[in-house]
């Protein structure tokens, strides 16, 4: 069974910046697709970004588009997401999640494309 970790979250303040890592237990070339999703209290889960493993090609939310990075490791068996200019609304629980087979094509996805989850990460933006 896959084990995804993330790690990295906080809390920071409007405009700020944080660092989010996911390591997997096995090398991140074994799946098509990786993507971080978040879920805010009250909110349903939507994804942020996605990369396409083997091509490093990337899809983002328009909510984060041009403020957050999604990038592969280069110990493969890790991805990080980057953000940047943070907002109050960009708070909420951030998850890892891992496609073997297939990726979304052209959207980050929606849960049930993913088959692999870690536990969470928490980020706070707040003043």
């Amino acid at each position: 069974q896959v084990e995804l970790v993330e790690s990295g979250g906080g809390s920071v303040q409007p405009g700020g910046s944080l660092g989010l890592s996911c390591r997997a237990s096995v090398y991140t070339d074994n799946f098509a697709c990786m993507g971080w999703f978040r879920q805010a209290p009250g909110k349903e889960r939507e994804g942020v970004a996605r990369i396409t493993m083997r091509s490093g090609s990337a899809v983002y939310a328009d909510s984060v588009k041009g403020r957050f990075a999604i990038s592969r490791g280069t110990a493969r068996n890790t991805v990080y997401l980057q953000m940047n200019s943070m907002k109050p609304e960009d708070t909420a629980m951030y998850y890892c999640a891992a496609a073997p087979q297939s990726c979304p094509v052209g959207v980050v996805g929606r849960s049930s494309d993913y088959a692999d989850w870690g536990q969470g990460t928490q980020v706070t933006v707040s003043s």
